[in-house]
């Protein structure tokens, strides 16, 4: 019977029906249900690595002792992770070795736009691309059976909206995968002598690829009589499939590297006029361009963000959609994002805002530190990157522009990848101060468990990372921990620590207030005490507005944090229970 799927759900009910063994990720939207759905299946296991680089090493090891190994992650994991990835290319692990990537055309939760199309060229590994939920259900467990029969790990390429829409899926059997003996093999270690050896192998699969792609089922073409031809893969083949419908020829792509030869150009002999429409960079365009090919692609098509069948309908049809659909007369009001009410990163920044330093910011919650009335971040790079940036700042500018920067870096990110930028600063005798802002989870991505909330992914207590004794452990000898709703006290240590001429840590330790053991007592309402300071007003909680001068706290936000309480300098912000 057909169930209504998400596409990652789908991705990992495939893994799991083609007998995946061992599934290792990091959270990043919008691929991170993938891994959280695979919890569901017991006999798979399943754990959040610190990164993608350590995940991919882990499925890595998992596929060359012959099981079954997947690892999922968004396109910006994928550079994190691209080291053993394209090693694994050549080492041809014996056991499915399956890399999820989900991209993010018009960057909804990412800091950029990345076509992870290169990465599958650039590493010479096969890569499928879903168009819908069955589709990601059915590419996800072949997978596994392409990359045992060619020798090579085989990328699966997702973009928000495949993740993220649902589809009816019908489940089905499981296999059950039980791995071979492990035979160890000398010809895999890579070194010079045996890479050598092992890029020639490389280079004969990848023609192998080639002639399976030109009769494969996962490369179609969809024949309406048509003098206009459309080449697309993915999300793009749905978004043309409801503007176009019959009214044009399909070659629908689902093996988008290594790329047809003979089927593309019998195709476009086929048509007049042939578009290809896919979303991001030209990867399919530039491969039929290079084939002699003649099609219209992004002369037409914007390379920025994401298309719709509007857009397809106007540039093919010349057309809009649906003509009697009438624009909206008035725009919608703008909503951007803001942290939460009860956020504990907010006392942080309005700390960092008061004293008016220069923030270098890292990826996560607290990135909308940025936004006003905070207005208290510099700027952002990657994940990990706030401590080496800050530090090559202080570099540039001379030891006592260190006493004007901070780091701000999450408990988790700090793990993935900001110890290695503290520990550079330890080594090479700096003197910046490092804001660890640990809030008990992973939080953008959704709340998982990472390394310092002593918990796996199954929710088992584990090891618990002491951040303190790490921080020392790297040779920091200044650590403090601060709550962040202790404005004052925060303050106090910032300036201090600021003054030193050493490293120092200052870790701003309380839960994410989404957090299911977070429970505060009472909401908050302004009392006749309120002297129209507006000083409360620079917090940014949502909760919390001024109209014709009065502030007020609504209700329905509120979650009695107190933080508002601790800023106010009049003692107008009254817990309700305490009224």
């Amino acid at each position: 019977m057909k169930q209504l799927f998400l596409g990652n759900a789908a991705v990992a009910r495939g893994a799991y029906e083609a007998g995946v063994r061992v599934v290792s990720s990091y959270p990043g939207t919008p691929s991170t249900e993938i891994t959280e759905e695979m919890v569901r299946y017991s006999e798979v296991d399943v754990e959040w690595a610190p990164n993608e680089k350590v995940a991919a090493e882990v499925a890595v090891g998992a596929s060359l002792a012959n099981g079954r190994a997947m690892s999922c992650m968004k396109h910006v994991g994928l550079n994190v992770m691209a080291d053993p990835v394209f090693t694994a290319s050549y080492l041809a692990p014996p056991g499915g070795l399956v890399f999820c990537v989900a991209d993010d055309p018009g960057m909804h939760s990412s800091q950029n736009e990345q076509d992870s199309r290169h990465y599958a060229k650039a590493a010479k590994i096969m890569m499928l691309e879903p168009s819908d939920a069955e589709e990601c259900r059915d590419f996800a467990r072949d997978a596994f059976e392409l990359s045992e029969k060619f020798h090579t790990p085989v990328f699966l390429r997702l973009s928000t909206r495949v993740s993220h829409s649902q589809g009816l899926v019908e489940p089905g059997e499981v296999q059950v995968h039980v791995p071979g003996p492990y035979v160890k093999n000398a010809q895999r270690v890579a070194v010079p002598v045996n890479s050598r050896k092992m890029h020639v192998e490389v280079e004969k699969r990848t023609k192998e690829e080639v002639c399976f792609a030109e009769n494969c089922a996962y490369n179609r073409i969809e024949n309406h009589g048509s003098r206009i031809g459309v080449i697309t893969s993915g999300i793009s083949y749905m978004y043309a499939r409801e503007a176009l419908g019959d009214q044009v020829n399909y070659l629908k792509l689902g093996i988008v590297y290594p790329l047809p030869e003979k089927l593309i150009r019998s195709f476009a002999a086929q048509c007049e006029c042939v578009y290809v429409i896919e979303e991001l960079d030209p990867f399919l365009e530039e491969h039929c361009r290079a084939l002699g090919v003649d099609v219209r692609g992004k002369e037409l098509f914007t390379p920025i963000g994401e298309y719709n069948a509007d857009m397809i309908s106007r540039v093919v049809l010349g057309r809009p959609l649906a003509e009697h659909v009438q624009p909206l007369e008035t725009r919608l009001p703008a909503r951007p994002p803001v942290m939460c009410a009860g956020c504990p990163h907010r006392g942080v920044f309005y700390v960092l805002a008061k004293l008016g330093l220069h923030v270098a910011g890292d990826i996560g919650c607290y990135t909308l530190g940025a936004n006003a009335p905070l207005n208290s971040m510099d700027f952002n790079l990657c994940m990990g990157a706030s401590i080496g940036t800050a530090f090559g700042m202080v570099k540039a500018q001379g030891r006592e522009f260190g006493k004007k920067v901070v780091s701000v870096i999450g408990d988790s990110t700090f793990i993935h990848s900001g110890i290695t930028g503290l520990i550079d600063i330890v080594y090479n005798q700096g003197n910046n101060t490092i804001l660890i802002l640990d809030n008990s989870t992973t939080g953008m991505t959704g709340h998982q468990d990472n390394p310092t909330t002593g918990r796996t992914i199954r929710g088992i207590p584990t090891r618990q990372v002491d951040l303190e004794l790490l921080c020392k452990a790297v040779g920091v000898t200044r650590v403090k921990i601060v709550d962040p709703f202790d404005v004052e006290l925060m303050e106090k240590t910032l300036r201090e620590e600021l003054e030193a001429d050493e490293p120092s840590v200052i870790i701003s330790q309380r839960p994410c207030a989404l957090l299911k053991s977070v429970r505060y007592q009472g909401k908050f309402r302004v009392t006749e005490d309120c002297r129209k300071c507006r000083r409360c007003m620079k917090l940014g909680c949502p909760a919390i507005t001024c109209r014709n001068g009065v502030v007020s706290i609504d209700p329905l936000q509120c979650v009695g944090c107190g933080l508002c309480e601790h800023v106010c300098p009049f003692g107008a912000m009254v817990r309700e229970e305490n009224t």
